[in-house]
């Protein structure tokens, strides 16, 4: 598709999210390269809009109010092996993310990405791109390699370490975690220093995502 000699990008959107469609859709509109040329909040529509076509790029959520994301990805996958197919949800276990990409999946964004970087990491997937949230590339990464042995395996947290872990996991703040635990907020930082680095992340998102593999959060 043209728009005054530009090549623009037509992209249709599975997502039941209206919050999160409205403002991709938004950020599409903005970017001078880029359209929406359909959307839809549920599976049965999403199927109507595969079937009718006219897209380059098609962004989907998994978890639809009538239906499996990762059917519609496979429908859209055969129907046209052209088009460029973007996941964008919050499931981040490794089950969903090895299915979708074995369904057709060229790219995987968890929803906590940037409306901007959403729309970047639609232009990477017309150029022949792989656009992966970093959490999701540690998961097929981790699918990849060996198991190690338990002599292997990284620094295992401490008692204290895991209790702040748990608390963040549930959402309390530094100082709502200190309170809890009678520490200060100082300490609290000091536990959360440690637990990066032992899980070898940088933010609280993916401590909660890397300790929840490893089954450190199962006795939530």
């Amino acid at each position: 598709m043209r728009l005054g000699g530009q090549v623009m990008i037509r992209i249709a959107i599975i997502e039941d999210d209206p919050l999160i469609q409205a403002g991709l859709g938004t950020a599409i509109g903005a970017s001078g390269d880029c359209v929406v040329a359909a959307t839809a909040t549920a599976y049965a529509d999403g199927t109507r809009i595969v079937e009718h076509g006219g897209f380059d790029v098609l962004v989907c959520d998994l978890g639809l109010p009538d239906g499996d994301g990762i059917d519609l990805i496979r429908h859209a996958a055969m129907r046209d092996p052209a088009t460029d197919i973007l996941v964008l949800t919050m499931f981040a276990d490794h089950g969903k993310v090895i299915e979708a990409i074995k369904a057709g999946a060229r790219g995987y964004l968890l929803k906590d990405q940037r409306l901007d970087d959403c729309v970047e990491a639609i232009r990477e997937i017309r150029r022949g791109g792989s656009p992966i949230s970093p959490i999701i590339a540690r998961i097929l990464l981790k699918r990849l390699q060996p198991a190690v042995s338990a002599a292997d395996e990284d620094e295992k947290l401490s008692e204290r370490e895991s209790e702040t872990l748990r608390l963040l996991s549930r959402g309390f703040t530094y100082s709502e975690c200190a309170g809890i635990m009678a520490i200060s907020p100082h300490t609290v930082g000091t536990h959360v220093k440690h637990i990066y680095r032992k899980l070898e992340v940088t933010s609280r998102s993916e401590a909660v995502y890397e300790a929840t593999l490893r089954g450190m959060l199962d006795d939530n």
